[in-house]
């Protein structure tokens, strides 16, 4: 099973269990069922920190994606590390289900593109 660590400095409620069940969702959908994975809910200003910091782009956004392990193989014993999401409820609104799948696939792979947008409709 895909453990999913939860963080949430954004001062605002998000339905952890349902955004849980949708990352689990796409990651078996990729073929990925056993790893560890952050999500992370922040402010603006804390996403608009670390895109600036790690983007090099000074402005709040969505939601960013920090991958790890991806698809590469991890040595046996080893948990797969896939990476941390990182989602501001005040940015994305109720509509955070589109960006949440957008950062999971980011974080096994896929780059923008055809191939991301077919795989983002699965899960719209």
């Amino acid at each position: 099973m895909v453990e999913i660590e939860v963080a949430n400095r954004s001062g605002v409620e998000l339905d952890v269990g349902a955004a849980a069940e949708l990352i689990r969702a796409v990651l078996h959908d990729e073929g990925i069922d056993d790893g560890e994975l952050g999500f992370q809910l922040v402010s603006p200003d804390e996403i608009r920190e670390l895109k600036r910091d790690h983007l090099g782009i000074d402005e709040a956004t969505d939601v960013l994606a920090f991958p790890i392990d991806g698809r590469e193989p991890v040595p046996d014993g080893l948990p797969r590390q896939l990476g941390d999401v990182v989602l501001c409820p005040q940015v994305v609104g109720a509509a955070w289900r589109s960006p949440l799948v957008h950062a999971v696939l980011h974080l096994v792979g896929y780059d923008h593109g055809a191939e991301m947008e077919a795989r983002e409709r699965t899960h719209a």
